[in-house]
């Protein structure tokens, strides 16, 4: 019985060396044995793969469309050995991680020295900063990133939910008064985040479930969310921040969560990474690492 893929791997290297001779070389074969196995298949396909002359050896036109199917065939193959390999393989080498700097600060920091004694092999280097980044251009790994994605040809997976508050310190609401609907936040002076897509427009949903945007005014603008944080517990204003950055605050009373009942958007905190066949072992523990660090109820949504 003719031994299917070797007969494949044979006509694939002949049709692409055009020579019996340079494909029984690559294959460590004798030249006969790759005759007789492309002989083979083309008696068990019941087609001419090749036109043979003295001088030439050319696909035919048959042979030209299977060698594009064959090819990808053994490449597939190929691929599912080398990834069983890499997916045995410990996770080792330098990782290049993009995050941005509020949360990195605060939660990536922290967690890197335990990555690097679980991974004594890896060695991390992070740089954070709050501009998106082109991860290939750069030389990144992968990056962690919080909101909404659109950058559709890098892979993404969820690490943890990102909750909005809106909160005031507690001499500021004496000050002005405390807001109890999303309508009240227009007598506010209120803290803009300049990298949000629209810093003024503060969307909510009623506790029914109706979207409802604001249009917010305030003295205070930033791209920077440790910023806004530091002018609210000043009493600069009203700020609307991830949990993540003012959880702390909330448990210590030095900021007061507003507007309990309205809920606001969905976001998240993601691992992005440049699509590939294969997530190499360093990328896919750092991955694991974070989701099982943060999780679907993270701990800074349990201080308040």
């Amino acid at each position: 019985m003719m031994d299917r893929l070797a007969a494949m791997q044979a006509f694939a290297r002949v049709a692409e060396t055009r020579s019996f001779s340079e494909a029984a070389r690559r294959l460590n074969l004798s030249k006969s044995v790759v005759s007789r196995q492309v002989a083979a298949l083309e008696c068990d396909l019941g087609v001419r793969l090749f036109n043979r002359t003295t001088r030439a050896l050319a696909l035919t036109e048959i042979g030209g469309a299977y060698y594009e199917r064959v090819s990808r065939i053994l490449a597939d193959i190929a691929e599912t050995e080398r990834s069983v390999g890499h997916l045995q393989a410990a996770p080792r080498g330098r990782l290049r991680v993009n995050a941005p700097m509020s949360f990195g600060i605060l939660h990536l920091a922290p967690a890197i020295p335990d990555f690097l004694a679980a991974y004594p092999e890896v060695d991390v280097e992070m740089a954070m900063n709050d501009r998106t980044i082109d991860l290939l251009e750069e030389g990144f790994d992968l990056a962690v990133r919080i909101g909404r994605l659109s950058d559709s040809s890098l892979v993404a997976r969820r690490l943890a939910p990102v909750r909005l508050v809106v909160c005031a310190a507690p001499a500021y609401l004496a000050a002005r008064g405390t807001p109890h609907t999303p309508a009240d936040l227009k007598a506010h002076d209120c803290l803009l985040y300049t990298n949000a897509d629209s810093p003024r427009d503060w969307r909510f949903a009623t506790p029914e479930g109706a979207p409802w945007t604001v249009e917010v005014k305030g003295r205070l603008a930033a791209n920077n969310g440790d910023t806004l944080r530091v002018a609210a517990l000043a009493g600069q204003g009203i700020a609307r921040l991830p949990s993540f950055l003012v959880g702390r605050d909330l448990q210590a009373g030095s900021l007061v969560s507003l507007i309990p009942d309205y809920t606001q958007e969905d976001l998240a905190v993601h691992a992005v990474y440049p699509q590939s066949r294969l997530l190499s072992p360093k990328v896919r523990a750092f991955i694991d690492f974070l989701a099982a660090r943060f999780g679907p109820r993270p701990y800074w949504d349990l201080v308040e």
